[in-house]
């Protein structure tokens, strides 16, 4: 369920920490600790507060999109696992969706359906088709993503074949998904597709 003002005035009391102030203590609590477990568990605690649409103001005013874009180049499974996953809940939200794809979003997250951890690619899938717009669908449907989501839908893995059908079906035009078939003698790894820096600046 979703979180309502009156319902926060009562989980924290007219004098407790404010939504926005306990956010801006965990961003705070991520950038300093030198703790590996710890950034695990505030990305974590983030990553679940991005699923209430109450708190998509806060976290854009505290560039929570940037810091979960930056995890995602990280080597450690879990801290990308949940910024992924913060983004994944941040992506329905239209103006999030177009700050992320406007971050060069859509690529840095179709690096990560190279991943080795099931969870972190099917949150990226998720994430791309939550990604697409009259705008952005070009990008999220370009050959290379096709292509990848073409042998997934081949995987002996229910999950991640269901999931890849949905997005060439729903999201590829018959044609797309032809010419990706038919470039599979010389397939693209998707790890080969540029990733280009996270330089936004918010206004």
């Amino acid at each position: 369920m979703f979180s309502k003002p009156e319902h926060l005035v009562r989980r924290t009391g007219k004098k407790g920490v404010g939504r926005y102030d306990y956010l801006k203590q965990l961003v705070s609590e991520f950038k300093e600790t030198k703790s590996d477990e710890a950034k695990e568990q505030v990305l974590a605690n983030l990553a679940n507060f991005a699923y209430d649409p109450i708190n998509y103001e806060y976290l854009r005013k505290l560039n929570v999109i940037d810091l979960f874009l930056d995890q995602l180049s990280e080597e450690n499974t879990n801290i990308v696992q949940f910024g992924l996953g913060g983004l994944c809940n941040l992506a329905l939200d239209i103006e999030n969706k177009e700050y992320i794809v406007h971050c060069g979003g859509v690529r840095i997250v179709a690096a990560c359906l190279s991943s080795r951890d099931e969870e972190t690619v099917l949150s990226a899938m998720s994430t791309l088709m939550f990604l697409v717009t009259p705008q952005s669908k070009l990008e999220v449907t370009s050959p290379e993503i096709v292509n990848c989501m073409l042998r997934f839908s081949r995987s002996r893995n229910t999950r991640l074949k269901n999931l890849a059908t949905i997005f060439l079906e729903d999201y590829c035009t018959p044609e797309q998904v032809a010419e990706a078939a038919g470039s599979e003698v010389h397939p693209v790894a998707v790890e080969d597709i540029p990733v280009p820096p996270v330089d936004c600046v918010p206004e």
